[in-house]
Parts: structure tokens; C-alpha cells; sequence
């Protein structure tokens, strides 16, 4: 704590020590003030100006110090001054000694509390800063709440010292005129609680949820005024209709007719979207095949002498299909159908806030209905780099129609997209490139985890040049070729095909949003409030045209909040929940993250513990051959709560599933230590990591107490 904060909280501790020591709330009771009320009205009258400031500083410096006998004060405002200069007198001094106290807790306390309690703190934070007025208003229309303590907590948020003043000025003014209006009639006032009977607090009480109800006619007005250039039809065809059939529609859809809406599923293309055609599926087919090919390369580790892996690219791109042929029933029409969901075929866009037109093989239909979930994913994003035109570039939705395996593979991106596949095609023998503008791969991971993939795709033959930009594409002489650019200069780099993954971009163009006024971003997602709702409320989006998130798992996540607040949202809505988001990069080894990173606690400046477990010390993972990689757990200092998971290794991905479970709900290491894992499995690793936080933690003066019992017991 700094000297001036150390000295401010000596002043505040001795006028409030000095305010008990001498006994100076016997002068701010009711008793004292009926006995001297004619004294202090003589005063008055003789030397107004004087008392008035006296009266006015003083009345600051309590409600300042937060003491006891601001309510007293006030009724001796109205009985010496009249009621409306007490009111006026008492409105600002209150104000500003309330001001006062919030600036003072802000001082001492705000970072302190922000710095260890920020993330738990987030959300609260954001509330304040949208409708923290709104709060602080209806708070300070209830007498029944502590201002002091109103004036604490307040201090430790976000809000603008201002708009704390002014609201409090407005919201203590109806609580301070009917003291003060008491005060007037001193004389018959036997006790405070009289000031307060139960009709009284009702009343008070319903005055505080006065803001609520405006709010809520607002939002009635609101949704009036967002409505009013359409006409709502009388009748509708559909409770629900749902544009796209990834996983964020399927599992729309799939809701909408468990609870038996009425519901359509659109869909333009191939029914279960990029994840099972052409990105998650496919691209998990060939890793495993990769993976397999890699096992000619090092057959020393598993006590061969030689593996001899033969292969015909076009075979292993006829495998890769046979998967997706065997999941795709899993997603495809007839099962949807037989679940009560009329699937159509066709391309859509809105009309109107409840009707869609449909482009089918038979001509334009068009179906009203109550509400319209868009769940139209999105696809990778080209970057306009000059001549990229002229050469052959494949994408992750592309890629799976190649029958020969490239010889020279230059990939762009260095994005779990980018990695996966550049492992991949380098084990199954293409001479891979693969550049990177930033100064290291997987950029959202921790360094150490960033690493571990960036040794592991050099060492399975990837060039790896991160630093670099990819600045033009020619052809010269027939040739494909990439100058990039890095701090050392330009490099020339020759391929046959390239590969782009430096992001995706949310498929949101054609679909009549522009008309309605519907709201994008700059990579294509639409503008959604916390319940997925656009400026419509009946129309809503889920999954990659939705951000923030573009995983499938995490698209059927919002599925559920998109389609409950579609069909239910005129009696409760549910805000999307991301508190514990997992996600794992498929590479060898495999990385897979939950919650906060080293990273990100250094970027916020979160106070973390950090445990880390080593899996070369893990014996399944020995025995499999397969022993690089770490768990590393943060907490924060002296607590078992989990705060994030980084995974790196073989199945990382399984095995993040364990901590997804405590972090939802609530679970430290300690239970996860007293968790029974079979041995021997990877899955020990959680259980080692969590012993090593318990080993770091453990009570080394009981322990020493423990052994002096036992020495004795010898």
C-alpha cells in the first residue's frame, strides 16, 4: 500500500476513533436534539450563514466517514431550517459526502479488489458500465439498503465518479424529503422507527421497483418502435425456422422438435455443414492416417527395425470419404424428418422479421414464422495478397478433392487449422512450407505450449518460418511461387500447391440482413446482445455466424440458448454462458486448453500459482512411446480452485475433459487428487498434477508435530 493511501486510512481511522472515543453520537439523538431544538434555532437566527456551513460540513463529514446519525442530522435540517432549504441543504451534503466515501473506498480498495478478484469480477464490471446508473438508482430509492454500504461496494466497479454523484443526488432526494419533512414536526416524532412504518417501506419499496418497470415499458416501446415498418401476420406457418444445417441448426432443430414447435431446417448445401464435409471429420481422417504413415519414420521406438507403410494418396482421400459416408447419417435428412423437423433444400433469406423466402429447386417458397434462428457457419477467409489469383490455392473446404499429394505444400497460417494440416502432409511425404506473420504458431496458446508443436512440425520435416509475411504470388517460368517478407528481408518461395488457413469468415452475405437493418461486424458475424438476440428479439444466430467461438462444440452450445430463447423467450431468456470453454489443437502432440493461460493472467494482471506436471514421467505414457508433453494447472495463490487448464500431449483432448468438469462445477484439485484413476492411464496425469499442488501446499508445522507423535510412539 502506498504512503498516501497508508495516510488517508490513518485520517479516516482517527476521526472515526475520535467520533467513539468522545461520545459524540450522545449530540445526534433524537432525545438530545427535542432537548436543544430552541437553542439551536436561536442560533440559527442569529448567525444563519454560519450555521448553514457549519451545518453543511459537518453533515458531509459523517456521511462521509460513514457514521451513524446522518438521519438525525436530517431531521434537525427540517426543524431548524424549514423544509424545503433542509431539503435542498441536506440534498447536496449527503451527495457529497456519499461522493466523498466512494472516492475514498475507490482509492484504497478498487485495485486491490480488481487485481486479485478481476476475472471473478468481469461480468459484474460489464453490468455496471452498461446499466450501472440504472443500479445505483434504484439502490438508493430503497432506504431499507446501507447508503454506506451502497456507496462501498459502488466504489469498487467501474462507474464514473459523476455519474455516481448525480444519480445518488436524484435517487436520495424522495428517502431525504421524508425526513426532513419529519424533521418539521419534531414535536410529535417519538422515535426514528416511527419514520419508517411498513406502509411507508411498501411504499419506498415500490418506488425502488418503479426503474424496473420503466425499463421493462421501455424495452416494450422499444420493441414496438423495431417492429412498426412490418406487418405481422395473424397466423403463423412455423414456431421456428432455423437457416443452416451445421451443428449450431442441427441441434436447433433438433430442440425445436423434442419440445414440439413446429420447425423448418434450411439448408443450402450438405446437411451437417463444414464440420462433418469438409473441416472436423475429414480433417481428424487424415491425422489418423498421417499418424500411421509417420510410423515408417521411427520404427526404432516401438523395437522394429523397420515399418514399411505403403500407401496411395487417392486411397487414403477414398477413407476420408467413407467417414464422412458413414457419420453423415448421423446429420442427414431422413433421421431429422423422422424427429419432426421439415428439412428443405434451398436457399434463404429474410423478408421480413417473421417471414423467410426460400430458393428451391421447384421456385421460391415462403414460410412465416414466429421466430428465425440463423446458424449459416462460415467458411475460410482468402486474403486479397497480390497475384494469389495465378496460383493453385486450397482451402480446408477444397482440400478433399485432391487425388494426388502435393509435392512441394506451401501453408499460410500458423493457426490450429494451419498446423494440423501442415503435420499432416509433411508425414505423409509432401515437402511442406508453412508461413506465419507472427513470431511463433498457435499465438492464443502459452509459449511453452507453442513450442512443443512448433519443435514438433520442424521435426517432422516442416519448414517452419514464422516472422513472416506473405507479401505477392507470380509464376515465373511456370513456376508457383511466394515472396515473403520478415525482418532479415525477402524470401522466394517455390511450391505446387498452397494452402491457406489464416482464419474464416462468417457466412452472413444474402440473406436480406442489410434490408432489415441486421447488424455485421467486420469478419462477417452479426451484432447479438448477451442472449443471442439481434435487433429483432425474435431473430436470433448461433454458431460460427455468431461468434465468438468458431468451434463446433461450442456452436451446439449455443444452440440450446438460441433455440430455448426462440421458442420460450416470451416467458425467460437465458444470457450464453462461456464461463468454461474448452478447445483442443489436433497437432502431435495434441494441445488442448480450458480457461485462463499464463498469458493472459500476465496481460491482465491476474495473480496466479502455477503447477506443472511433466508426462515423461507418466508411466502409460512411457510405456506407449508417446511421453513428450505437460499438464499445467493455474490457481490462484494458496487455492485449489482451477482458473485454466494447458494440455499438451497424446489424447490431450480427452483428457482436458476432467478439468471442464471441475471448472463447471465448482471442483478444486483436492477432489480431483481423492479421484480414483485406473492405473495405468493417461488420465493419471490430472491426478499427478493435481498431487503436485497438494505436495507444494501441504502443512509442513502439522507434519512437524505429526513426526515429534511419532518419534514418541518409538
Amino acid at each position: 500500500m502506498s504512503i498516501k493511501k497508508v495516510a488517508l486510512l490513518l485520517v479516516i481511522v482517527t476521526l472515526v476513533a475520535g467520533y467513539f472515543f468522545f461520545d459524540v453520537g450522545q449530540y445526534l439523538s433524537l432525545d438530545y436534539l427535542k432537548e436543544q431544538r430552541g437553542a439551536f434555532q436561536a442560533l440559527a437566527g442569529e448567525h444563519p450563514v454560519a450555521v448553514l456551513g457549519g451545518f453543511f460540513a459537518l453533515y458531509v463529514l459523517v456521511t462521509a466517514l460513514s457514521l451513524p446519525g446522518a438521519a438525525i442530522m436530517t431531521l434537525a435540517a427540517g426543524a431548524l431550517f424549514g423544509f424545503w432549504v433542509a431539503l435542498l441543504l441536506v440534498s447536496f451534503a449527503s451527495s457529497v459526502g456519499a461522493t466523498l466515501a466512494f472516492l475514498a473506498a475507490r482509492f484504497l480498495f478498487k485495485d486491490a479488489v480488481q487485481e486479485r478478484f478481476g476475472e471473478r469480477l468481469k461480468k459484474i464490471n460489464a453490468g455496471v458500465e452498461k446499466d450501472g446508473a440504472f443500479y445505483l438508482f434504484t439502490l438508493r430509492l430503497i432506504p431499507a439498503f446501507p447508503f454506506f454500504v451502497i456507496n462501498l461496494v459502488m466504489a469498487l466497479t467501474p462507474l464514473r465518479t459523476w455519474t455516481f454523484y448525480w444519480v445518488s443526488q436524484v435517487g436520495m432526494l424522495a428517502g431525504t424529503a421524508v425526513y426532513v419533512n419529519a424533521g418539521t414536526q419534531l414535536g410529535e416524532l417519538d422515535r426514528l422507527s416511527g419514520l419508517l412504518s411498513p406502509e411507508l417501506l411498501g411504499a419506498f419499496v415500490l418506488l425502488g421497483l418503479f426503474p424496473w418497470l420503466a425499463k421493462a415499458v421501455l424495452a416494450l416501446v422499444q420493441r414496438r418502435k423495431v417492429y412498426r415498418d412490418y406487418s405481422k401476420p395473424k397466423h403463423f406457418d412455423r414456431n421456428l425456422i432455423v437457416i443452416g444445417a451445421g451443428s449450431a441448426g442441427l441441434v436447433s432443430a433438433y430442440i425445436a422438435a423434442t419440445v414440439k414447435a413446429k420447425v423448418s431446417l434450411i439448408e443450402a448445401d450438405k446437411m451437417g455443414g463444414d464440420c462433418l464435409n469438409t473441416g472436423c471429420v475429414p480433417s481428424k481422417a487424415l491425422i489418423k492416417s498421417a499418424s500411421l504413415a509417420h510410423l515408417g519414420k521411427e520404427p526404432a521406438r516401438y523395437g522394429f527395425k523397420r515399418i514399411i507403410t505403403e500407401f496411395d494418396f487417392a486411397d487414403i482421400q477414398a477413407r476420408i470419404q467413407r467417414v464422412i459416408d458413414r457419420i453423415e447419417p448421423h446429420d442427414s435428412v431422413e433421421r431429422y424428418s423422422a424427429l419432426g423437423v421439415d428439412c428443405i433444400r434451398g436457399r434463404a433469406r429474410l423478408v421480413s422479421p417473421w417471414e423467410v423466402a426460400i430458393d428451391t429447386a421447384d421456385g421460391e417458397q415462403r414460410l412465416t414464422t414466429r421466430a428465425i434462428i440463423i446458424a449459416t457457419g462460415a467458411r475460410p477467409f482468402v486474403p486479397p495478397i497480390d497475384g494469389i489469383d495465378q496460383v493453385r490455392v486450397l482451402t480446408s473446404e477444397n482440400l478433399w478433392d485432391l487425388n494426388e499429394l502435393p509435392r512441394r505444400l506451401l501453408v499460410l497460417g500458423g493457426g490450429p487449422i494451419g498446423c494440423e494440416l501442415a503435420q499432416s502432409f509433411a508425414r505423409l511425404g509432401s515437402a511442406v512450407t508453412q508461413v506465419e506473420q507472427s513470431p511463433r504458431v498457435l499465438p492464443r496458446e502459452d509459449e511453452d505450449a507453442a513450442h512443443a508443436v512448433a519443435h514438433a512440425l520442424t521435426a517432422d520435416g516442416v519448414t517452419l518460418l514464422t516472422g513472416h509475411r506473405a507479401a505477392r504470388f507470380a509464376v515465373e517460368q511456370g513456376e508457383q511461387v511466394l515472396y515473403a517478407e520478415s525482418q532479415d528481408g525477402e524470401r522466394r518461395l517455390a511450391f505446387d500447391a498452397v494452402l491457406v488457413a489464416v482464419g474464416r469468415r462468417a457466412n452472413s452475405a444474402g440473406l436480406g440482413l442489410e434490408q432489415l437493418g441486421i447488424a455485421t461486424r467486420d469478419n462477417g458475424t452479426l451484432e447479438l446482445d448477451e442472449r443471442l438476440r439481434t435487433r429483432f428479439p425474435n431473430i436470433l444466430a448461433c454458431g460460427d455466424v455468431a461468434g465468438p467461438y468458431q468451434f463446433t462444440h461450442v456452436a451446439a452450445h449455443q444452440a440450446w440458448y438460441a433455440a430455448v430463447n426462440a421458442l420460450f423467450g416470451r416467458i425467460k431468456t437465458f444470457k450464453a454462458d462461456y464461463r468454461v470453454i474448452p478447445w483442443a489443437t489436433f497437432t502431435s502432440p495434441e494441445v488442448a486448453r480450458v480457461g485462463l493461460n499464463e498469458d493472459e493472467a500476465r496481460e491482465r494482471g491476474i495473480e496466479v500459482e502455477v503447477t506443472r506436471y511433466g508426462i515423461d514421467d507418466l508411466d502409460r505414457a512411457i510405456a506407449d512411446g508417446s511421453d513428450q508433453g505437460f499438464v499445467k494447472i493455474l490457481t490462484p495463490p494458496g487455492k485449489d480452485t482451477i482458473l485454466g487448464v494447458t494440455l499438451v500431449g497424446e489424447a490431450a483432448s480427452d483428457l482436458i475433459s476432467e478439468y471442464v468438469l471441475a471448472m463447471k462445477h465448482g471442483l478444486g484439485l483436492n477432489k480431483i487428487l481423492g479421484t480414483i484413476h485406473i492405473y495405468p492411464t493417461r488420465a493419471e496425469a490430472n491426478k499427478f498434477a493435481a498431487g503436485q499442488w497438494k505436495q507444494a501446499h501441504k502443512p509442513e508445522t502439522l507434519l512437524n508435530w505429526v513426526q515429534r507423535f511419532h518419534d514418541w510412539q518409538r
